[in-house]
């Protein structure tokens, strides 16, 4: 029996050089953003764009769904074999020969079997791929071929198969890994320089005076704008839930966090503030750059420390100001925040400022105490250093999911 001359599987494309070139077009990508990109885009969009882009996923082979095709006729040349007599040999001879193709499906880029791992040895296997099968094609001569002989063959090429695939999918998996990790450092470092240049401009105290295609929604407008609000409509007849969008939350978290800083680089105007006057410093810029919604004012208050934006008699976006007081606290405030917030998407913030405890410590902890809580979902990484976003869920209903953001700042005494 002799296998067909059919192409050699894993064998044309070095996959590790792949990889590195996918490495350095994500680098490249990434630190070419536009400016209008990042200002628009959020981290989050953004980072699950790239990490899709340049994290491969390996082909699946079922070789438990494989078949065989039914026998076909085919010629073979006979020349220089000791059986058959073949006085010239200068021109073929052929005979009426068998071919078995076993079909084997798989899921996943075809062209996955084109890669060649680290790993691979030069005999290789041979085979075609067509759409997502991979045929196996045997054959021979009537006297070669048997049953036991095709199901050797066949069992060690399939083995050989998934070993490949095992290869690269180990492969896959550190890269991928990279991507994540790297995706992440990447888009902080864009975004970083991207405001470090927009707040050098502001520094120089004139007046910034725009393109006409610039579009930017970072830059706080100088008229009040309305807040977008996006609408869900379910096929059963429900109530219509309004959900923040992202762009325009992300538009908010950077008012709060440019007026934070301004708390953070004067400390002693701040520091003997309690929670409800550290509020009003958010409600005034907030105020002053969003029109009132059907409600009223779009920024006001319920209780003692609520920042909150409603729409139709609905919260879609919520904060608490509070004063870093340890463990048990920052997790009551989140208890807090989930007691307002009755509606899917909801978007919420706890701006959290320290006065007195070591700052690095207090940043170390967050991450870890909101991972303790109930109602944590998952944990979407870092905007900078001190603001962190999470996904959590409604205590009594965990198909309902929102975003909170805390953000930490310090304002120490001296």
């Amino acid at each position: 029996m002799i296998n067909s001359q059919d192409e050699l599987l894993f064998h044309e494309i070095d996959f590790p050089n792949l990889l590195g070139e996918m490495k350095r077009g994500l680098n490249t990508e990434i630190s070419s953003l536009s400016r209008d990109r990042m200002l628009k885009e959020s981290d989050d969009d953004l980072y699950a764009f790239f990490v899709e882009k340049y994290s491969p996923v390996v082909a699946v082979l079922h070789d438990e769904q494989k078949h065989v095709l039914p026998p076909k006729d085919i010629r073979i040349d006979v020349r220089g074999r000791f059986d058959y007599a073949i006085e010239d040999e200068r021109a073929p001879a052929f005979v009426k020969g068998t071919l078995i193709t076993i079909v084997i499906p798989f899921e996943g880029d075809s062209q996955y079997f084109k890669f060649r791992p680290s790993a691979y040895s030069l005999s290789g296997v041979r085979g075609d791929i067509i759409d997502n099968e991979v045929h196996l094609k045997y054959s021979g001569l009537p006297q070669d071929m048997s049953t036991e002989a095709i199901k050797t063959k066949m069992e060690h090429d399939i083995k050989q198969i998934k070993e490949y695939l095992t290869r690269l999918s180990q492969e896959t998996e550190t890269h991928n890994k990279y991507v994540k990790d790297e995706t992440r450092k990447l888009l902080d470092a864009r975004r970083n320089a991207v405001l470090k240049d927009e707040s050098l401009v502001e520094s120089l105290g004139i007046p910034i005076k725009r393109r006409p295609d610039d579009n930017s929604t970072f830059t706080i407008p100088v008229v009040r704008r309305m807040p977008a609000i996006e609408q869900h409509h379910d096929k059963t007849p429900k109530p219509r839930e309004p959900i923040l969008q992202e762009v325009e939350y992300n538009h908010i978290l950077d008012l709060i966090s440019r007026m934070a800083i301004v708390m953070e680089r004067s400390p002693k105007a701040f520091y003997e503030m309690d929670e409800e006057s550290i509020r009003w410093q958010f409600l005034i810029p907030l105020n002053s750059h969003y029109e009132g919604m059907a409600s009223g004012e779009t920024f006001n208050y319920s209780g003692k420390t609520d920042i909150l934006i409603r729409f139709e008699g609905k919260n879609v976006f919520i904060a608490e100001c509070k004063i870093w007081q340890g463990a048990k606290v920052f997790l009551d405030t989140i208890d807090q925040i989930l007691k307002y917030t009755s509606w899917r998407d909801t978007k919420t913030a706890i701006i959290l400022f320290n006065k007195n405890e070591n700052f690095t410590s207090v940043l170390a902890q967050i991450p870890n105490l909101v991972k303790t809580h109930p109602s944590f979902v998952s944990d979407l990484g870092k905007r900078d250093e001190t603001i962190f976003k999470f996904i959590l869920h409604n205590p009594e209903d965990k198909d309902r999911k929102l975003i909170m953001t805390v953000l930490a700042f310090n304002i120490p005494k001296k």
